[in-house]
């Protein structure tokens, strides 16, 4: 995550202007080169090994000479040197301890090192001349030249006058606190350093001022044109301007806590998007999600090269000219984001500027607690939307002791209706399952999938086959199935015959790809097609976009977004359906948040967004329900998500 100055500024500034002068999306922290430095490290609680463990671009250590002979002490004001330690016992015997540890590196298995700067706060004859002569006594781990893996030492404070720099040894360079220098002073120069209340009063919140900000990219321009990394000391420090410094240039980032700005730029390439982002900048890294259930643990995760897109995705515009109108109800098509909450649809929406399901005008709120725990699980909310009863966690669509809850299936198929369930992960995950199966336990696959021998399914869709040949039970359900299904391995095969049809398609299971971000849209094209031929009374069709959860899951900013777009995508082919048939009412939901995603910045007119999460679990927060279609108007509000069940059944007059 780190370290440089050991080769040329302008061979670091390939690296650094991707990630540090341009906002690309999906970088990881390392190739970004995003460089941290310890300000005042002797103040953190744990001094010099709270920012060596968090492997820092720069350790900042204050320095004062005194009356005790070749002694060196590290204080921040002279107050303080009563009870200050030694550099020796601070600094210079823990690094030269971890060289030994590490065979003449800074970390084990790594060719990174670090800055170790130096302020002086007594002048530099003698400060500086003993802190040569305690350096020189260990040349394998402080001169590059007898060491290329050397900590770099930077001297910073009461630094000697620029035309005495070469009268140092060559391990020695400064930092420099201006821009007047000449040739041979900048090659000992390893950076510049300036007061950042000399260019603006920003204290971190919001954005700064039009004049103060050009003041300050006009100096991040001036540094780098000497071909030099820039700091800012005195700045603000925080999420808001660590972001900020890193968005305009700043090369070093300042701050005192270390820990948290070490940790939001972590994997940092996971908390950035755009769309048209250079792939060839993108690292190979593969989100996953740490805990995975028994359904999903075979998904391979996010890999930030595929997941880049050339361009957005289309939006349909709807008609309106049954919204919301009083007028019967042939048919419902609910649309579940699993794991999708606002802020996933609004980063979404900001990368793509605009999403279809945002161009409708009915929205309520849904809450999303379980029944036995404030913050639900899949299968408890996937199944309070599927029976309009309030399930415990692990529950699918089933009571605590063990009897069956009518799901959505299981009241409209009696009717005449056709049901279909499509999913964009495993056919027998929690929230699928909740549409044709029961159970009180979200991964008995055997007894979950055993119901749909009861034939009330028109069509299932989704990956997983292993869920049907590799049981407990021994049983292969997919030849028992054919009794009352076609199984077929491709959505193109869908429709071929006009038979109830179990479609168990594996590119369902992957992650969304430029080449598969339609996939969710074709497989719900083909499941409306299917069940509009299969019976007059009516169908009704649940759509699940799976991995957003995923994404949540891992923590995957492109995964989400991707993910998303996919399932936006799907809305848009409901939309169009809804609009060419005029009976046809949507319902466009979450079963829960996933990852406590925050959108931490942005740029409208670029279509970036920044946004980190805070869980990689699911949150108790409220979600957005868009409906569309006659009977819309009537999911205003705020309300249980067990009430959406009961609302489409009142409109169906059931």
């Amino acid at each position: 995550m780190t370290y440089i100055l050991n080769r040329s500024f302008s061979a670091l500034r390939l690296f650094l202007i991707a990630g540090l002068l341009i906002v690309c999306p999906s970088i990881t922290f390392a190739q970004q080169q995003i460089l941290i430095h310890s300000h005042n490290d002797y103040e953190q609680r744990v001094p010099f090994y709270q920012a060596y463990a968090q492997q820092v671009a720069s350790i900042e250590a204050d320095i004062y000479a005194t009356n005790r002979k070749d002694e060196l002490l590290v204080a921040h004001n002279k107050e303080d040197l009563a009870i200050a330690p030694t550099l020796d016992e601070s600094y210079i015997k823990p690094i030269v301890a971890l060289y030994k540890k590490n065979n003449g590196k800074a970390w084990e298995n790594s060719d990174k090192t670090f800055i170790l700067l130096i302020d002086l706060k007594t002048p530099a004859n003698p400060t500086l001349d003993i802190l040569v002569k305690k350096l020189k006594a260990y040349p394998e781990v402080f001169d590059p030249a007898a060491n290329p893996y050397a900590v770099r030492v930077v001297i910073s404070g009461d630094r000697p006058a620029p035309a005495d720099f070469t009268k140092y040894p060559s391990f020695i360079s400064f930092d420099g606190n201006g821009l007047d220098y000449t040739s041979g002073q900048l090659k000992r120069i390893a950076m510049i350093s300036l007061p950042f209340k000399d260019y603006s009063q920003w204290n971190g919140k919001g954005t700064m001022i039009r004049d103060e900000y050009n003041k300050v990219t006009k100096a991040i321009e001036a540094v780098h044109a000497l071909d030099k990394p820039i700091r800012f000391w005195g700045t603000p420090d925080g999420v808001t301007a660590w972001n900020t410094f890193h968005n305009i240039g700043v090369d070093y980032i300042n701050t005192d806590r270390v820990e948290a700005c070490t940790d939001y730029f972590y994997h940092f390439d996971n908390k950035n998007y755009h769309i048209a982002g250079n792939s060839a900048e993108v690292s190979d890294d593969v989100a996953r999600a740490k805990r995975l259930d028994k359904t999903t643990v075979g998904f391979q995760g996010f890999n930030n090269k595929r997941l880049q897109l050339t361009k957005g995705v289309d939006i349909y515009q709807p008609s309106y000219l049954n919204d919301g109108a009083d007028k019967p109800i042939k048919n419902v098509i609910m649309l579940i984001g699993d794991g999708m909450g606002l802020s996933q649809v609004c980063a979404a929406e900001t990368v793509n500027r605009g999403l279809s399901m945002l161009l409708l005008k009915h929205i309520g709120l849904q809450k999303t607690s379980s029944k036995d725990a404030y913050t639900t699980d899949s299968a408890a909310a996937g199944s309070a939307l599927a029976t309009g009863q309030s399930n415990s966690n692990r529950h699918i669509s089933t009571a605590d002791d063990g009897t069956p809850y009518p799901s959505m299936t299981d009241v409209l198929f009696p009717e005449g209706y056709a049901c279909g369930v499509v999913t964009l992960g495993n056919v027998a995950d929690a929230t699928p399952a909740a549409f044709y199966g029961h159970s009180v336990e979200r991964d008995n696959s055997d007894e979950i999938t055993n119901w749909l021998l009861d034939g009330k399914l028109t069509l299932l869709n989704g990956s997983g086959m292993e869920v049907f040949t590799k049981r407990k039970d021994g049983r292969n359900l997919a030849e028992e199935l054919k009794g009352k299904y076609r199984v077929t391995t491709s959505i193109d095969e869908i429709n071929t015959a006009n038979d109830k049809v179990v479609c168990i398609d594996e590119r369902m299971e992957k992650a969304a790809t430029e080449e598969t971000l339609t996939l969710l849209a074709h497989a719900t094209k083909e499941a409306i097609k299917k069940l509009s031929g299969a019976s007059d009374k009516g169908f009704f069709l649940m759509v699940e976009g799976a991995k957003i959860d995923y994404a949540g899951h891992a923590n995957s900013l492109p995964g989400s977004i991707l993910e998303t777009l996919s399932f936006d995508m799907a809305v848009a082919e409901a939309l169009k359906f809804a609009d060419s048939n005029g009976q046809t009412l949507i319902i466009i939901t979450g079963d829960h948040e996933t990852g406590g995603l925050t959108l931490v910045d942005g740029e409208l007119d670029k279509g970036h967004i920044t946004a980190r999460y805070m869980t990689d679990d699911h949150t108790p927060i409220m979600l957005p329900v868009y409906a569309y279609g006659p009977g819309a108007d009537k999911f205003g509000g705020v309300y249980k998500n067990t009430q959406i069940f009961h609302k489409i059944k009142t409109l169906l007059g059931l």
